[in-house]
């Protein structure tokens, strides 16, 4: 079931590049690169940090030419992309809660405690992006938006709990799905968001409290 999963997952996150790359107007070379970058490198940077090898992307290369369709796919439906708005925020909350289950999964395989695992959750979940909108020049969703690392970060230690029980393994999958997937799109609909610390730097403020 995970690997279907991750198979849908990589695809939805390649063609959710695609889309950001197409808006900002770079050419069929840039929207493939962006595309892989969403769709591997949350996973490419956690086997970095594991010293985990080969990592996915070159054990299975097929994985690239997955990703590589879904983007050149996008290329031909644009027309309707603007339609498509909510069922890519669904289907992106299942490749978020998707990766970071494997990301956990895959950290406590390789012999790490449930702490770095749960990281490691985040990082597969969430880097993708963070990486896609660092290199379209925008401020990374992840920072800014709605709940979305921090349900990575949840969905993670839900997994954790579950596989301590008498249930199966994919019963725990399925259940950290389905809620970390709720979670998300909850996090979307109702708006909800971590506290947000700004700093005024206006010179008016800066004149008055400026240590001198």
């Amino acid at each position: 079931m995970l690997e279907t999963l991750y198979i849908l997952a990589i695809t939805v996150e390649a063609m959710a590049g695609a889309i950001v790359a197409g808006r900002k107007k770079m050419d069929p070379f840039g929207i493939l690169i962006i595309a892989c970058a969403t769709a591997f490198a949350g996973g490419t940077l956690r086997d970095v940090v594991l010293d985990n090898h080969p990592m996915v992307w070159i054990g299975k290369p097929e994985y690239l030419l997955t990703t590589c369709s879904a983007a050149l796919f996008v290329l031909f439906i644009r027309p309707w992309v603007r339609h498509l708005t909510e069922t890519f925020l669904v289907l992106d909350a299942i490749g978020l809660i998707t990766f970071s289950i494997i990301g956990a999964q895959k950290t406590l395989e390789l012999g790490h405690g449930y702490l770095i695992a749960s990281i490691m959750a985040v990082f597969t979940g969430a880097f993708g992006g963070v990486v896609r909108d660092i290199l379209c020049n925008q401020l990374p969703l992840v920072f800014r938006k709605e709940l979305y690392g921090s349900i990575a970060f949840f969905s993670a230690w839900l997994y954790f709990g579950l596989i301590l029980t008498p249930l199966t393994t994919s019963t725990a999958i399925l259940i950290t799905l389905i809620c970390g997937f709720l979670l998300r799109i909850l996090a979307i609909y109702k708006a909800l968001e971590l506290p947000k610390f700004i700093f005024d730097d206006s010179d008016s403020d800066s004149d008055n409290n400026t240590p001198r």
